[in-house]
């Protein structure tokens, strides 16, 4: 009996290993690719400190875009941003964050680029369509 569990142990293992072997031979050591999604402006915060964290996480070994639409893109307005929100926002885009802002929330909120913080592009057929797109590239979604 002794044996038996010592030899479904030693499989158990072996069989974890193989798995682990093809789960990283499968990454190929490319970038983890993350969308995260934000619309709700008591939220800026706590996704920005998501964000570095995330960064910190991998050792930014991450392509992290960060999709902005709603009421949370007002947060972003470089006349009436936090200096918090600032700062934290423009060294998340020196680790290589790309902000997009939805087209519509724009439109419709009468913002132009010029007007938010440095580093956004603008997602010209809007913020969900934009998410929608970056799952279908493989991005993983992400909506703290």
């Amino acid at each position: 009996m002794l044996r038996r569990d010592i030899f479904r142990a030693g499989l158990a293992g072996a069989a974890g290993l193989f798995g682990l072997r093809r789960a990283s031979a499968a990454t190929g050591g490319e970038k983890l690719r993350v969308a995260y999604h934000l619309s709700d402006v008591d939220k800026v915060n706590f996704v920005l400190g998501n964000i570095k964290n995330h960064y910190e996480g991998t050792g930014g070994n991450v392509e992290i875009m960060l999709v902005v639409h709603g009421p949370a893109l007002a947060a972003f307005k470089a006349k009436s941003a936090s200096g918090a929100t600032s700062s934290r926002f423009a060294g998340l885009v020196s680790q290589g964050l790309v902000p997009q802002a939805c087209g519509n929330t724009m439109h419709g909120m009468d913002i132009t680029l010029a007007d938010l913080l440095e580093g956004f592009q603008v997602a010209d057929k809007g913020g969900v369509v934009k998410l929608a797109e970056l799952q279908r590239q493989g991005y993983v979604y992400l909506r703290p």
